[in-house]
């Protein structure tokens, strides 16, 4: 268990906010990381052609090393739903095949795929949200629905924005890979605090965005493109994605061959001299926690939390079918009106998506927080 670390953030002691899902806030080192990024900027001819290199390669490699990649695997994107857009440009799809998603899932896995759909026929197959809250049990019997041959893609996350609802990859990627089909994952909402090792899951393609759960800046993330996929074709024809382009002065001499693995993925610019350092500086505190351990700490909050609701009358979901970073609360009769804003007036932050209140503490949240909230739920 993970000792509170509310000393590494700047969050004033009468703000229970418990909203990493939303938006994480940013670590002191990490916002020192970014204020140097833009003060370098400031000052150009302190640049050399290395800084465009040296700060990303950092960047992929620590993010490799906490999916269980290498740093060749790993493409430097500013959104989700750009590295989905990779994924979907570059897997085959035709008339009579079928993508799996999840009911409500984040638009940023699903609009690609609508419109892949539309271009080339392919079905769309949304698994309805279980009664039973077991996502991994509805999507496997889903996948046995789909005749042979016939799977082109699923496109799924870890756990479902919603209410942090789990599924289990180590046990669908198989089934999908049995029936023929390609995994993408888009994993924003889980990775920095639930372990997931891309050698035993063995996706297609991964993506997550740096703001959430790995604790960084807005406007930057991370793509895992699996070995047979990276001679793909990327989304942008840039320079800085051929081979050769660290020597400035040869860039007139235009080439057709790539850097290697899925660095020609990379989004353009993708040497931000302020985000970048801020992505580096939150990984490796992830890194140095584990995310295993996170995930231990963050589970033991949220079963508390899970407790302390019920015994007002709400509804949580059982804890095996939840990632323990997660909680999404149902009232009986439905939310109340006004229900964040309500709770915003106490200082206390969460977000209610559909008929969930969600709840996602961090490692910033203490006991304080959690008996402010409960205690305001007995309010409502």
């Amino acid at each position: 268990m993970i000792p509170n670390q509310r000393h590494l953030f700047e969050i004033p002691e009468d703000v229970a906010y418990l909203n990493c899902a939303y938006m994480a806030p940013l670590m002191r080192s990490v916002r020192t990381a970014g204020e140097r990024g833009v003060a370098l900027k400031s000052s150009p001819w302190e640049l050399t052609p290395g800084d465009f290199f040296s700060q990303s390669e950092t960047a992929r490699g620590l993010f490799a090393t906490l999916i269980g990649a290498t740093a060749d695997d790993v493409a430097i994107i500013p959104s989700a739903s750009y590295g989905i857009e990779i994924a979907a440009r570059n897997l085959p799809l035709a008339r009579g095949t079928t993508i799996l998603m999840l009911a409500d899932q984040f638009p940023s896995n699903v609009y690609p795929w609508q419109a892949r759909a539309r271009e080339t026929g392919a079905a769309i197959h949304s698994v309805a949200r279980p009664a039973d809250g077991d996502w991994t049990a509805a999507i496997l019997a889903a996948l046995e629905s789909v005749p042979a041959g016939g799977l082109a893609v699923a496109a799924l996350p870890h756990c479902h924005w919603t209410d942090g609802g789990l599924v289990d990859l180590a046990l669908i990627a198989p089934a999908v890979r049995d029936r023929g089909g390609r995994l993408v994952l888009d994993v924003t909402q889980s990775l920095g605090a639930l372990p997931l090792d891309v050698g035993e899951i063995r996706p297609d393609y991964l993506v997550a965005a740096s703001y959430k759960w790995l604790l960084g800046p807005y406007s930057l993330g991370f793509a895992y493109v699996a070995p047979e996929h990276q001679g793909g074709r990327p989304l942008e024809q840039t320079w800085i994605g051929r081979a050769g382009s660290e020597d400035f002065a040869g860039l007139v001499a235009y080439r057709e061959d790539r850097q290697p693995g899925a660095r020609s993925f990379d989004v353009g610019e993708r040497a931000n001299f302020a985000l970048m350092p801020m992505a580096i500086a939150a990984l490796r505190q992830i890194l140095d926690w584990g995310t295993a351990e996170i995930q231990a700490t963050l589970r033991a909050m949220t079963d508390s939390i899970a407790e302390g609701a019920r015994s007002h009358g709400l509804i949580a979901a059982d804890g095996s079918n939840r990632a323990g970073h997660f909680l999404g609360l149902r009232f009986p009769d439905g939310p109340p009106d006004g229900l964040l804003a309500r709770l915003a007036a106490e200082k206390i932050f969460v977000s209610q998506r559909g008929d969930a209140m969600r709840v996602t503490p961090h490692l910033y949240n203490n006991q304080r927080d959690i008996d402010r909230l409960l205690a305001a739920i007995g309010r409502l």
